[in-house]
């Protein structure tokens, strides 16, 4: 996993930002349009040995396309892919571009409504630039860096009351359920709290900074799941950090991404589970 300094963001030439956020929307809704057309519809995906790694055509459509028009409008920033790019992103390049087509692949081709594109620029200290698509809501998410967060143009900040959610999301690995699984969901409904395991790790972060749930708390991740939930949360006030309780925007060991009154509790929950399970 890249790992990310973790001084503070530095500025982005806003020319860049502002180009970047409007070819980034484009390409989201073109995304959505595209889901929304095939989803459950005779989609087969490819064979492969679980549905966490199932690739479909739409998968490999909106990567083209999203490809395509990177290169054209951005061609000195190189584009990382989830179906084309093994591991993740690192690059000696000033930025990069990170996609995933479809996160949810499982859900989308049941026709089950949670499936997300996800898409953002990152450069050493993180998302400069994020955008996600969730097609079934008509929602287009969109941040960037010192701009705050959008949902479809609408403003969305936290507030102190959106911590007291009683859900909190997880996602399991492509193996299963990640070590202490368990554990960290029996302890957060003994505190009243019941944790979600919806099939997509972009939109889980991505209600965090919708003010939906407490917290999201993912062992694993490659970047291109969540860089662009991760720009989101960032830009409405989240707290996002790693399972030491350390901050930074895309951490290399596991990812909490809360509302900053329940960061503490929830990553106790997490630590706790780990140390049980060892």
């Amino acid at each position: 996993m890249t790992v990310l300094s973790s001084r503070p963001a530095q500025p982005v030439d806003p020319g860049l930002v502002s180009i970047a956020l409007e070819v980034a929307g484009r390409l989201a809704n073109d995304a959505s349009d595209v889901i929304m057309a095939t989803a459950g519809r005779g989609v087969r995906p490819d064979s492969g040995e679980s549905p966490f790694d199932w690739v479909t055509d739409t998968d490999r459509t909106l990567e083209r396309h999203t490809r395509r028009v990177l290169t054209k409008e951005f061609p000195s920033i190189p584009v990382f892919c989830e179906n084309s790019d093994d591991g993740n992103a690192p690059t000696d390049s000033e930025f990069r571009w990170v996609v995933d087509p479809v996160d949810g692949t499982a859900n989308y081709t049941a026709g089950m409504p949670w499936c997300a594109y996800s898409l953002a620029l990152v450069d050493r200290w993180g998302p400069v630039v994020g955008v996600v698509a969730d097609p079934y809501r008509s929602q287009i998410y969109a941040a960037a860096r010192g701009r705050g967060m959008r949902a479809n143009g609408t403003p969305i900040r936290l507030t102190e009351r959106q911590g007291d959610s009683l859900v909190v999301c997880t996602e399991m690995t492509r193996t299963g359920p990640w070590a202490g699984m368990g554990e960290f969901i029996s302890t957060a409904a003994t505190a009243g709290t019941g944790v979600r395991v919806l099939g997509s790790k972009c939109l889980a972060v991505a209600q965090v900074a919708l003010g939906h749930v407490a917290a999201a708390v993912l062992h694993g991740y490659h970047e291109w799941d969540v860089a662009g939930a991760v720009s989101l949360a960032v830009e409405s006030g989240a707290v996002v950090l790693d399972r030491r309780g350390e901050g930074a925007q895309l951490p290399v060991d596991g990812l909490l991404v809360a509302a900053p009154e329940a960061a503490d509790e929830v990553l106790g929950w997490w630590q706790s589970a780990l140390q049980v399970d060892s």
